[in-house]
């Protein structure tokens, strides 16, 4: 283990109940708005902590009030719970259950991170200046279940909104935050080609869409590299190609279907307004009919300045000169949601063993795995975030 790193004393205590909480759950993986046994399991664990105001929410979320002894802000905390549809290839003592579900993306740390931290913090309650909100939030993976907490009222009241996400992109004992952007907009598209099939002998009369889309990609990968700043990250990928029928035939129709990626509004902007600028210029070269659908994910994440540094000065506490600089990630979270509404973080703790390279075990792979460090690693922020912001800090690392 990294000689700087300080688990929070209080989560040493429970370090054996928080692991056993991130197995069950690995162990008992569910679907988008299918964590019904998860939620369970969450609202039991809260009540025999004595955390009783409970609002259920979101199909399978809930939110979950501490109450501090004085007035002050309220602070959210926030997990995801759902898992993957991947059938998991591991031989952990702990591996799924449940056929073709997994938690390959460390959703069952977050939880049980989350529930250290609460009983902890709970035991503090009459030291708040303020509330602590419990954010147990379904769906992240695709279906935008934040976009339903919010609507559902999990941020009423709220002032500042934190979230962890393990992250095997960084070595146990590091913690990744930085103010602004921290991941990507996640979009998607489906471009459909409708040209005029026929004879692979005779092309003359027809509209060969697979000539068109081949046109098409390469064009698309002119808008990261001659129309957005070099130093500000895009990405275009065209994911799926689908057309033809044999090979004397000229196709009539070609789908394709792809992603794009930007940490800024303005990029996101410009790859939309350049996709449909060069649709239309191909449809007048080739005499072909060229329909995209493009769909909104995921805002990007962007990390508020203010929030950024309380979770910075808190990491510095427990892993010293590992507090800092994220790997960044083109991928999308939609803790974003959040983020548009008020001010908050979301931060990356290291959770790759110190004897593995970082891309051994990458996220959403079917033998995805952390070293169990960082659950109390995480935690440990968590709680001394909370000490930071809503109790007079005492720095427990002191010897009296």
């Amino acid at each position: 283990m990294n000689n700087e790193i300080k688990i929070h004393p209080l989560v040493q205590n429970i370090k054996d109940e928080i692991i056993d909480n991130r197995r069950y759950f690995h162990k008992h993986p569910e679907l988008s708005f299918k964590e019904f046994n998860t939620l369970e399991v969450i609202e039991k664990k809260l009540i025999n902590m004595g955390i009783t105001n409970i609002t259920k929410m979101a199909k399978t979320g809930l939110i979950a009030d501490i109450k501090g002894s004085k007035n002050g802000k309220t602070i959210g905390l926030r997990a995801d719970m759902d898992a993957l549809p991947i059938q998991e290839t591991s031989d952990l003592s702990f591996k799924s259950i449940n056929d073709g579900v997994m938690h390959a993306c460390g959703h069952d740390g977050h939880m049980a991170m989350l529930l250290g931290a609460a009983k902890i913090i709970n035991e503090k309650k009459e030291k708040l200046n303020g509330n602590v909100r419990l954010i147990f939030q379904p769906a992240e993976e695709g279906p935008a279940g934040a976009t339903y907490m919010i609507k559902d009222g999990a941020l009423k009241g709220v002032d500042q909104i934190y979230g962890i996400h393990l992250w095997n992109y960084q070595k146990v004992g590091e913690i990744g935050v930085k103010p602004g952007p921290i991941m990507a907009a996640a979009d998607m598209f489906e471009i459909e080609i409708h040209g005029k099939g026929g004879h692979g002998a005779t092309p003359h009369g027809t509209v060969d869409a697979i000539v068109v889309a081949s046109n098409l990609i390469n064009s698309l990968q002119t808008i990261v590299s001659r129309n957005t700043n070099p130093i500000e990250s895009t990405v275009v990928t065209v994911g799926m190609i689908n057309g033809g029928y044999n090979f004397n035939v000229i196709a009539d129709r070609v789908k394709l279907k792809g992603t794009s990626r930007s940490y800024t509004k303005k990029n996101r902007n410009i790859i939309k307004k350049r996709m449909n600028e060069i649709i239309l210029g191909l449809e007048k070269m080739y005499g072909a009919k060229i329909i995209l659908n493009y769909k909104d994910g995921y805002p990007p994440t962007i990390n508020d300045p203010e929030c950024a540094n309380n979770v910075l000065s808190a990491s510095n506490k427990i892993v010293g000169k590992g507090a800092g600089n994220p790997y960044l990630s083109m991928g999308g979270e939609d803790f974003s949601y959040y983020l548009e509404k008020i001010p908050g973080c979301f931060f990356f703790v290291g959770s790759c063993p110190l004897d593995q390279e970082p891309l051994s075990t990458p996220h959403h792979c079917s033998h995805f795995n952390i070293d169990e460090t960082a659950l109390l690693i995480g935690s440990s922020s968590f709680i001394t975030l909370i000490e930071d912001l809503l109790i007079k800090y005492i720095n427990p690392f002191i010897t009296k």
